[in-house]
């Protein structure tokens, strides 16, 4: 069955497809969450803001209009709005959204200076996405790691789609400018290890 097939099903009264939805959505709902509250060092809210995201769904699902947006769309916004609610309660200084895919992929045969420095430049990576304002952090996780279209991005942020795309390049544009250092150094580093095995 569709997410639309469930949801007609469950506002016909057949409340127990619901769980259906939550075994679909869970999982990746519950590392969305869990990656926004970790830099605030909150992560043991997790589970029970994943609870909270599916039972304010679950209660608001007579509300859902899929001309509005997808089920999937509809329930990340509502768990980001869940989240930043959190955090201002607990007077957080600012969401990190860390993606779990964002781990390098690292090859067998690496040496472990390799390792180190592709660790190392992810950690720079994560930094950079780190000091990005809220929104803009939002908009380039959605976009690069849970490969959302532009309109749902701007469903799910409240935004125009000209707006995201606006967003993404401003963060794009200070990911780099936060890494131009870091790759300036790198660089400088590999000419002398040219020159030093010369």
């Amino acid at each position: 069955m569709t997410d639309s097939q469930i949801i007609r099903e469950i506002k016909d009264g057949n409340v127990e497809l619901y769980s259906e939805l939550m075994n679909r959505y869970q999982r990746r709902i519950m590392a969305f969450i869990y990656h926004m509250l970790k830099s605030a060092k909150l992560e043991s809210l997790s589970e029970d803001l994943c609870s909270e995201t599916f039972y304010k769904a679950y209660r608001s699902l007579h509300t859902f209009r899929e001309i509005d947006a997808t089920f999937s769309t509809w329930l990340y916004t509502i768990a980001r709005n869940t989240v930043l609610s959190e955090l201002r309660k607990q007077k957080a200084a600012y969401v990190s959204i860390e993606e779990v895919n964002m781990e390098p992929i690292v090859s067998d045969d690496a040496t472990p200076e390799q390792q180190l420095l592709i660790n190392e430049r992810m950690d720079k990576v994560r930094a950079a996405i780190n000091n990005l304002p809220e929104k803009q952090r939002s908009a380039i996780i959605l976009r690069e790691y849970e490969q959302m279209d532009y309109q749902e991005i701007a469903n799910i942020l409240g935004q125009t789609v000209s707006s995201v795309k606006s967003l993404l390049f401003r963060a794009r544009a200070s990911i780099k400018q936060q890494l131009e250092a870091y790759i300036e150094q790198d660089r400088s580093s590999d000419d002398y290890e040219r020159m030093y095995r010369k």
